[in-house]
């Protein structure tokens, strides 16, 4: 976790916007519980400030300033984490790799020495006895330079230093005697030293480099992850290139071992099987990893020999990883299947059965393509728990977007106790969607009313950004520009226009979605490629061609993209203050099967009047919202067709902070540039060649 991350000069920009005390202090506020006091946003709008402008003084305001970290992922994710002052990352001017320095900012203005104390302990003036502020920066710099810390595996310079602003050399000569603490980490700069501090500065970090070494940081705290399928596509099933950090890691080792005392060895099969059987139920927000877990215990387990197949609700997620992950491999294709394939359950039962986005799980599986025999006669969740010996539920109750999704906590807790089977429940917290920003997502869950949080002004944090665009031609300009740059990105929108099936013989797309005379299509409801080469529903996420479609919730559930346009319609408007939520009405043109918006509002057949009552509909919109304002792993772009929720986005948003804060992907710096992965060619490729480029046949720059 951190409260903020931003170069030197940006930072002071930030203060002189009077933005940068209340972004901390809401981030605070989250992580800590409470509010922050005012001597700590004193201390914020002093110490930060002090530090910022001697970094710029110094010809380093490139260098990036980490406020508040964690100094492992681990510390992170207990109660009240112990967090760094300030981490400050860039390029070493001589080794040109990572450097860093580790902060302990204090506003102490003199110490005097405790009698019969070495210069370890001190007495700080209005306050009682302190440590030695070099004592704190070794327990950090020992667990920052771990092998369970952000720099494992790296090539790294790392120091740390007690900046004391307030103070001179003769105010506070205790901390500076002979006896003081001594170390890389135990430098100290008062007043008198602040040319020292700017030298040294220099010598610890290049007047460029700052924002990719920043990158390579945050990847190694877990707040740039690989997108989910592209580290498919590198690992090919077999292995994975997640990197599971803090809980992700203790929930992944608990499934493992209890797979290893209750699923048969298949290297011994003669021995007496344990009959146990084991459900894990594991919950968390979107982007908390809760994929990445299932994705690497399958693997792993299948690597072992077990039988493991990984289920969803999603269709469009099975697509993406079916036809884009897995093209040309139909064994690893047939690894990953839907809720509703084991209305008869397989014998015999499988070793492990991954159950992810179980908040879309059905009350019976039945489909109005199969037979009366073929249909469901039991739960849906009965049915998971009867197919495997070890099921794996993942689940988010935010992220129900169906009335016909029965997906609960207590639902799986019921079918666990019918059968008799061991429930082990864990909880995952951290944030790895939206750019590792926990803000965001809050912020989102506040202004759509999800949670029961004031929505405030967007405060940028330097993880996420957040614009709104004046029109529709505006927020497509911005995604297709970051798309052709070399971003991935995605036009969204809600379900508030009617939905033309592909027209004649050579599947032509209706333009359904109208603002004003902006004209676009859904994405495609086609099993294949329509007119102009326009990708089926179940790709469009990933095919290069889906930019020029819209998207929505059921298409867009489970993925991402660096940059994500979404169009708020009718369905959501803001008036006196609240939300209001609204059912759509359709007219047909003249002579023609193709319909128009009559009344804006909501199209979505699943939540018409008749399915749904009003209550449960607004809760379906918001949570719909919620999904597709989460898609961004840097950049979110809204825009409302109504008015005035548009004035009211435009207040919560505020002015868009260019400096540092809008990740357009030429502005990135190499290292954030990852291009993402079209889907491989051809056959499987062997295992030794997995993880390395291959013949691809769409172009790189358009995902």
């Amino acid at each position: 976790m951190l409260l903020l991350k931003l170069a030197a000069q940006d930072l002071l920009t930030l203060n002189n916007r009077h933005r940068m005390v209340p972004h901390l202090a809401a981030r605070w506020r989250h992580f800590r519980g409470a509010d922050a006091s005012e001597t700590e946003r004193s201390a914020w709008a002093e110490s930060l400030v002090s530090l910022a402008t001697d970094l710029v003084a110094a010809g380093r305001g490139n260098v990036e300033m980490i406020v508040e970290c964690a100094a492992t992922l681990d510390e992170a994710d207990r109660g009240v984490p112990r967090l760094i002052d300030v981490v400050l990352v860039g390029q070493h001017p001589q080794e040109r790799g990572l450097s860093l320095q580790l902060v302990e900012l204090k506003r102490w203005s003199s110490v005097t020495r405790v009698e019969q104390a070495t210069a370890e302990l001190v007495r700080v003036s209005g306050m009682e006895e302190k440590k030695h502020p070099a004592l704190q920066l070794r327990e950090y710099y020992d667990a920052f330079t771990s092998d369970r810390g952000p720099l494992h595996g790296l090539d790294f310079e790392c120091g740390g230093f007690t900046y004391l602003h307030n103070a001179t050399d003769s105010s506070v000569r205790p901390l500076l005697d002979v006896g003081a603490p001594t170390g890389s980490y135990a430098s100290l700069y008062t007043s008198d030293r602040r040319q020292k501090l700017q030298a040294d500065l220099r010598e610890s970090f290049a007047a460029e480099g700052s924002a990719a070494a920043a990158e390579v940081l945050l990847r190694g705290l877990g707040l740039r992850n690989t997108p989910l399928l592209d580290a498919m596509i590198w690992s090919r099933g077999d292995d994975t290139v997640f990197t599971l950090r803090g809980r992700q890691r203790k929930v992944a080792e608990q499934i493992l071992d209890a797979a290893s005392h209750v699923l048969p060895n298949p290297l011994n099969p003669a021995l007496l099987p344990d009959e146990r059987r084991v459900v894990f139920l594991v919950t968390g927000g979107a982007g908390t990893g809760k994929s990445a877990i299932g994705l690497q215990i399958k693997a792993e387990l299948e690597a072992g020999g077990r039988t493991v197949k990984y289920a969803s609700g999603s269709r469009a997620f099975n697509g993406a990883i079916q036809e884009h992950v897995g093209y040309g491999d139909r064994e690893f294709r047939e690894t990953f299947t839907y809720f509703s394939s084991f209305v008869t359950p397989p014998d015999p039962p499988l070793d492990l059965l991954i159950c992810d986005e179980a908040h879309r799980l059905r009350d019976r599986s039945t489909s109005r393509f199969w037979k009366p025999e073929e249909q469901g006669t039991q739960p849906q969740v009965d049915e998971l728990l009867d197919a495997s010996r070890l099921t794996v539920f993942f689940l988010d109750e935010g992220q129900s977007v169906r009335p016909n999704e029965v997906g609960t906590a207590d639902l799986i807790k019921g079918a666990a106790e019918r059968r008799g089977a061991q429930l082990l429940e864990y909880g995952l917290r951290e944030q790895f969607r939206c750019g590792g920003s926990d803000a965001y997502v809050r912020w989102v869950r506040a202004v759509l009313g999800i949670s029961d949080e004031t929505a405030d002004t967007w405060k940028p944090d330097g993880l996420m950004h957040i614009e709104v665009a004046d029109t529709p031609e505006e927020l497509e300009e911005i995604i297709r520009t970051e798309a052709l740059a070399g971003a991935s990105a995605r036009m969204v929108a809600g379900y508030c226009w009617p939905w033309t099936k592909p027209i004649g013989d050579d599947k032509r797309l209706e333009a359904d979605v109208r603002i004003g005379g902006w004209h676009r299509p859904w994405n495609a409801d086609s099993e294949s490629f329509c007119a102009n080469e326009a990708p089926p529903s179940k790709i469009w996420s990933v095919h290069k061609n889906g930019l020029d479609q819209i998207g929505c919730v059921y298409t867009a559930q489970g993925l991402e993209w660096d940059w994500c346009g979404v169009i708020l319609g009718g369905d959501i408007v803001r008036r006196d203050d609240q939300w209001v939520f609204r059912r759509g009405k359709e007219r047909k043109l003249p002579d023609s099967h193709v319909k128009r918006v009559g009344k804006p509002g909501s199209f979505d057949p699943k939540v018409k009047a008749g399915s749904v009552d009003d209550d449960e509909f607004a809760r379906l919109v918001r949570h719909a919202y919620h999904v597709l304002m989460t898609r961004a792993s840097r950049a979110t772009v809204l825009y409302s067709t109504d008015e005035e929720t548009q004035k009211y986005l435009r207040k919560l948003v505020g002015d868009v902070e260019i400096h540092g804060l809008r990740p357009t992907w030429r502005n990135l710096p190499q290292e954030a540039r990852i291009p993402h992965l079209p889907r491989p060619r051809g056959s499987k490729r062997s295992r030794r060649n997995r993880g390395k480029p291959g013949n691809y046949e769409i172009d790189l720059r358009l995902f």
